[in-house]
């Protein structure tokens, strides 16, 4: 992130951080010709949207084409642990516990989500 700052992404944010993770560095046109297959958006919104993006520290602009080229500052690991962060301590005054129990408490885990978290809990104990 630019300057060291945790900016977290909104939610348009994310999409197209998304686009750009599953797709590869981008042009404008195509991040909203992907964004368009889910939902209609202006070319410009998304052009002044990536800028932002840019000056947050969100992502990075290669101009040594005509047609800049975009990418993620960081990996979808780092921003996914930023947002969970952000709201952890937003939302459950800090608390990891209380964000699992409401993340888990609506049944909406699969029965092998559900094993998979069991499997993270034991190696999570035996590291201490």
């Amino acid at each position: 992130m630019q300057n060291n700052e945790q900016a977290n992404p909104t939610k348009s944010e994310l999409e197209i951080l998304h686009v750009l993770w599953q797709y590869g560095p981008s042009t404008v046109r195509t991040v909203n010709e992907h964004l368009n297959e889910q939902r209609e958006v202006n070319y410009s919104s998304t052009l002044k949207l990536m800028q932002i993006m840019e000056t947050k520290g969100l992502l990075k602009r290669d101009t040594n084409d005509r047609s800049h080229v975009y990418r993620p500052a960081e990996n979808p690991e780092k921003v996914q642990t930023q947002v969970v962060n952000g709201l952890r301590d937003l939302a459950f005054g800090g608390s990891t516990s209380r964000l699992v129990m409401r993340a888990l408490g609506d049944g909406s885990a699969t029965p092998e989500e559900l094993e998979e978290i069991k499997r993270l809990i034991e190696k999570m104990q035996r590291k201490g």
